[in-house]
């Protein structure tokens, strides 16, 4: 019986490797490493690169509006203190005038009396009596009001002593003599009167 010939041997299947992997015969059968990340083309540059970060230009800006607007505050304000300044001494130039204006006719009668000094004396003691109480006047309408009232109790916001009397007609710490009035009351005070008061028992 014809010998065919013989088959070559066939290639021994590869032994699986360790996690189901199969290399081929003849080659390493070390499990080669994940291959190498390639870089990435859209990569954000690391905190070296140059230039700001937004967060830190929009501090900046917010910053910088905050110092021009602080600069314009300071310069508004010393505006206001310079007008105010001028204003006030407006005002006070337009009350001193006022003031000046009302005596006028107080100083015009004074005059007016002196030149009749060589009349008759009752006549010029009523003409510096009138002017007296155009004077008082002009006090009170700037907002002044004379005290010179007498049996009125004795207030130190509006008195001062300046000597007690015994007197028993009056009840104690009772004005019996003003020896010069006072003029304004309260904040607006200019003087107190100057006053004598019956004793205290």
């Amino acid at each position: 019986m014809p010998r065919h010939p013989q088959e070559p041997d066939r290639a021994t299947p590869a032994e699986p490797a360790p996690g189901g992997a199969v290399h081929p015969p003849g080659e390493d059968s070390r499990q080669p490493g994940p291959p190498p990340r390639p870089q990435a083309i859209n990569d954000e540059p690391g905190p070296d690169a140059a230039g700001p970060a937004p967060a830190e230009d929009e501090h900046r800006t917010a910053m910088q509006e905050l110092e021009d607007r602080w600069r314009r505050a300071l310069a508004d304000l010393d505006n206001l203190r310079k007008r105010h300044v001028r204003e006030l001494e407006r005002e006070r130039t337009v009350e001193r005038s006022r003031t000046a204006a009302a005596f006028l006719p107080v100083l015009d009668n004074l005059e007016l009396a002196l030149s009749h000094a060589d009349a008759d004396s009752d006549a010029i003691v009523e003409g510096i009596r009138a002017v007296r109480d155009q004077a008082v006047n002009v006090f009170e309408l700037l907002g002044y009001p004379r005290h010179a009232e007498t049996g009125v109790a004795f207030d130190p916001a509006r008195h001062e002593v300046v000597s007690v009397v015994d007197d028993p007609d009056v009840e104690p710490g009772t004005v019996v003599q003003v020896l010069r009035p006072g003029y304004g009351d309260g904040d607006r005070q200019l003087r107190p009167a100057t006053v004598t008061v019956a004793k205290r028992e």
